[in-house]
């Protein structure tokens, strides 16, 4: 008898269930910081970093660790997800102790992402010729999501920002496992515990960040195949607003787009106005919350009223991401002057 059918008949044995799984995804972070700090893996603040002090570096290997111990109670329901996320977190981990070459890590990152693909079903799409373009756009969807990996508490304040709603989604058209999002969930939190403060215990490193963009990426995917709309694309909306501009922005000043910098919005605003990151992190998420609960609640449900706000949506936080480079950015420049840059 599957765990799931024997919680309908003991739902007490579901929330034992879930607190054990708490309690291991503790211990394991608590030894992952005893590992961390034994091997020296930490993050050494630069010119171009958001903080100040050395802090330990790959929490967010966490987010992997949960996949695993999620399959391990409820059985190997989705093995390519599994070897996927191990694989660009493996390579992702190795990279944040010892810099790896951008080929290296792109290779993994396509080949991982053509895991979930095969998990969430994409793969037998009958718009079979729409895979290599959703293939460049994911790949560069997580890219995005660890670029704005930069301050206290955004990786995980924004992650529970969009997994709520995918919790709430789901709830309404049943795409996937309830489980694991619960296990998600619990990871994200055991991990802000540690992060979503202002003197943090750890960063989540490409580890994290790159992990948890693939676990909601297979989300992501799972809903708009069982709902045959993807401008459900608006859970993702204000990092992807903020790191495709900030992206387009050093384009037009000619940088070497794998060079560390610090002019997205979020940047700005822990940096040069001196905000604090808990506070800015948590706009963030407030932001993308309000942004998607509006979807799901208050706008119709059929594809082309989603899609109208969608369009929307972007519009106007793209407009406001203009409006606050055009009245901040030269307070970045300064910055850089005083470097000499």
């Amino acid at each position: 008898m599957r765990l799931n059918k024997i919680f309908i008949i003991f739902p007490n044995i579901m929330w034992l269930t879930y607190t054990i799984i708490l309690v291991l995804l503790v211990v394991a972070e608590l030894v992952y910081f005893r590992i961390a700090d034994h091997y020296n893996i930490i993050d050494k603040p630069n010119e171009r970093s958001s903080h100040t002090k050395v802090v330990l570096r790959g929490g967010g290997v966490i987010f992997t660790v949960a996949l695993w111990i999620w399959s391990a109670f409820y059985g190997l329901q989705h093995p390519w997800l599994l070897a996927g996320v191990t694989l660009a977190a493996g390579v992702s981990f190795i990279d944040d102790i010892r810099s790896l070459p951008d080929s290296v890590r792109l290779v993994a990152q396509f080949g991982a992402m053509l895991m979930v693909f095969q998990e969430a079903g994409l793969m037998h799409w009958e718009m079979w010729w729409m895979v290599p373009i959703a293939l460049v756009f994911c790949v560069g969807g997580i890219n995005i999501f660890n670029f704005m990996d930069g301050i206290n508490g955004i990786t995980g304040g924004y992650s529970l920002a969009m997994l709520i709603p995918i919790f709430l989604l789901n709830r309404r058209y049943g795409f996937m496992d309830e489980s694991l999002l619960i296990v998600v969930g619990l990871s994200l939190l055991v991990f802000c515990f540690f992060n979503y403060r202002t003197k943090a215990k750890c960063f989540a490193g490409d580890v994290g960040s790159i992990g948890m963009a693939l676990i909601l990426t297979f989300c992501m995917v799972r809903l708009m195949l069982a709902t045959g709309d993807m401008s459900w694309l608006v859970l993702f909306l204000i990092y992807g607003v903020d790191g495709s501009l900030t992206v387009a922005h050093r384009v037009m000043l000619h940088e070497n787009l794998g060079q560390a910098h610090r002019k997205h919005a979020y940047q700005l605003m822990a940096n040069e106005l001196k905000m604090k990151h808990v506070v800015v992190s948590s706009l963030y998420m407030a932001m993308q919350l309000l942004v998607s609960l509006i979807a799901i609640y208050l706008i119709p449900d059929t594809v082309v009223a989603h899609w109208i706000y969608f369009i929307g949506a972007a519009l106007v936080f793209g407009f406001g991401y203009i409006a606050f480079m055009k009245k901040y950015y030269h307070l970045h420049e300064e910055y850089l002057r005083s470097l000499g840059a």
